[in-house]
C-alpha cells in the first residue's frame, strides 16, 4: 500500500504543477489592444488620411459639397508656388483697391495691408496664409493672374484655381473668389481639401510659412523707409498640439468654421479637414480628436 501512497501522491503533486503552470498561462497572456473609438465631432463634414499612404482613416460627409471660407487660401497659395521661375523677393505695390475690398466685404479677414507699400512675394503669403489677408490674396490674384485689368487678372487667376483643382482630383470643388468670400459657387470637401493640402505641403516655402505661430517681416513703404508688419497665425492648433505642421483656418456665414489640419509623430503624418464646426474652440477641439484617432489607427 505505501507504494500506492507513493504513487498518488506523485501523480496529485503532477497534476497540481500543471494548474499552476495554466493558471499562470492565463495571467501573462499578452492583452488585445482595444480599438480606437470613433470620434465624435462637432463639425458637420471631417475626413483624415495618412499623408504617407494615403489610407483614409475618418470620414464625416466627407463628399459632401460645403462653403469653405478661407481654407481656399491653401489654393490661393498653391497657385502661386505652382508658377514657373517664381521670384519670392519680387515686390508688389500695395493698392488701394485691394485695402478697400477689406471695407466692403464684412467678413474680409485683413493683413493690414498699407497701399503704396512694397511687400514681396514670400511676404504676401506670410499675410495671406498667418492673418488670412483678404488683401494679400487680392494682391497675389492681381500679380499672377493675366490680363489688361484687374478684373480680368483675378478672373484669370481664379480660372487657374479651377484648374489645379481638376488636376488634383477633386472633383467636388470650385472656386469664385480668390479668398473664400465666394459668390455662392465656392465650394469644396473633406475629402478634396485633404488632397489640396497634402499636395501642398510638398512645396518648402507652404510648409515653412503655414508651420509659422507669429512674424515680422520688414517692407519698404511708399517713400522708400521701412516698417515692420506683425502677423499672427489664427490655428490654434500651432503651439497646442504637438508634431502641428499647420494648415490653414477658414470661417463665415455658410462656412461656419473650419480648419484644415496636419501634424507628425513618430514618423506618421496625419492630414485632414474639418468644415462647419460650431465655434472656434469646437474647430480646434474637433481638429485635436481626429488627429488623436488617426496616430492610434
Amino acid at each position: 500500500m505505501k507504494n500506492g501512497i507513493k504513487g498518488i501522491r506523485r501523480v496529485s503533486a503532477v497534476a497540481v504543477t500543471a494548474g499552476a503552470v495554466l493558471t499562470a498561462g492565463a495571467f501573462t497572456a499578452p492583452a488585445q489592444a482595444a480599438a480606437p473609438k470613433t470620434p465624435t465631432i462637432a463639425a458637420k463634414g471631417g475626413f483624415v488620411m495618412n499623408n504617407g499612404t494615403g489610407k483614409t482613416l475618418f470620414t464625416k460627409a466627407a463628399d459632401t459639397r460645403r462653403s469653405t471660407g478661407s481654407t481656399t487660401k491653401i489654393m490661393t497659395a498653391r497657385v502661386v508656388l505652382a508658377q514657373s521661375n517664381l521670384n519670392l523677393d519680387s515686390k508688389v505695390t500695395v493698392q488701394k483697391a485691394y485695402s478697400d475690398y477689406i471695407v466692403d466685404n464684412n467678413w474680409a479677414s485683413s493683413a493690414k495691408l498699407i497701399v503704396g507699400d512694397k511687400v514681396t512675394v514670400r511676404q504676401l503669403l506670410y499675410g495671406l496664409m498667418l492673418p488670412s489677408g483678404c488683401d494679400a490674396a487680392y494682391a497675389l490674384a492681381d500679380k499672377f493672374g493675366s490680363g489688361s485689368t484687374r478684373a480680368a487678372r483675378v478672373k484669370s487667376f481664379i480660372g487657374k484655381m479651377n484648374s489645379t483643382a481638376r488636376s488634383l482630383g477633386m472633383t467636388n470643388t470650385h472656386f469664385d473668389s480668390f479668398d473664400g468670400i465666394g459668390r455662392g459657387a465656392n465650394y469644396s470637401t473633406p475629402r478634396d481639401l485633404t488632397k489640396l493640402a497634402s499636395n501642398a505641403m510638398k512645396y518648402s516655402t507652404f510648409r515653412t510659412v503655414v508651420k509659422t505661430k507669429s512674424t515680422t517681416q520688414k517692407v519698404t513703404t511708399k517713400s522708400g523707409g521701412y516698417r515692420n508688419m506683425s502677423w499672427t497665425n489664427t490655428n490654434a492648433l500651432l503651439g497646442s498640439y504637438s508634431g502641428t505642421l499647420g494648415v490653414k483656418t477658414g470661417s463665415g456665414p455658410e462656412a461656419k468654421y473650419c480648419l484644415v489640419f496636419a501634424a507628425t509623430r513618430g514618423g506618421k503624418t496625419v492630414i485632414g479637414t474639418v468644415l462647419a464646426s460650431t465655434s472656434v474652440t469646437d474647430r480646434t477641439a474637433d481638429a485635436k480628436k481626429l488627429m488623436d484617432y488617426g496616430f492610434k489607427k
